[in-house]
């Protein structure tokens, strides 16, 4: 089940930091600026809504970390999530597998950067594509969503990561045209 908020500046955030667990709210409270303070907030509470709705579980989550840093839930080793933020909005995923999300907003891009991440095919996409910054995020949202499934984040050459993508993976542009998420299970 994916659940997500576009509406990011619709709560007051003392209170919702006084919402979370202590682990939570350390690490929202690392951030500098109210953004990253809110957008860790909100997915947060996104994670607590789905367990409530999925699960029946009211207590606050505790995370611990694999390796290359994905999250699990202590104490419920079954259940899978995913979150992910940016500056328009914030979104969860929960499931029964493994799963992975990614959350981007639309923005202008560097040629550089589509060197370093995108492989021959991708990079002629983006370029013939009619918005280039649209292909080039949702190309994006798919490379992080799969790496987020598999739990090694950005710690592989990002050229290949699309080259066998799983069966599961699919993209959605949000209808005002201001985010774009992936996400994808194990297929």
């Amino acid at each position: 089940m994916i659940y997500i908020n576009d509406k990011i500046y619709d709560f007051d955030l003392q209170v919702a930091l006084a919402e979370l667990s202590v682990q939570r709210r350390e690490q929202a409270l690392k951030f500098k600026h109210e953004l990253g303070q809110r957008t860790c907030v909100a997915a947060y509470l996104l994670l607590c809504e789905g367990l409530q709705k999925e699960y029946g579980i009211i207590e606050k989550p505790v995370f611990e970390y694999g390796e290359h840093g994905k999250p699990s839930l202590v104490g419920y080793p079954h259940i899978h999530f995913n979150l992910s933020h940016c500056r328009e909005a914030v979104i969860c995923i929960l499931s029964d597998q493994p799963v992975g999300i990614d959350i981007e907003s639309i923005h202008t891009f560097k040629q550089p950067l589509v060197d370093y991440t995108m492989n021959e095919d991708e990079a002629h996409q983006i370029e013939q594509a009619v918005r280039p910054e649209l292909e080039f995020i949702k190309l994006w949202t798919q490379k992080e969503a799969v790496l987020k499934l598999t739990g090694e984040g950005i710690s592989r050459d990002l050229k290949s990561v699309l080259l066998n993508p799983p069966a599961s993976l699919t993209t959605i542009v949000s209808s005002d045209i201001r985010y774009v998420y992936s996400y994808c299970f194990n297929s």
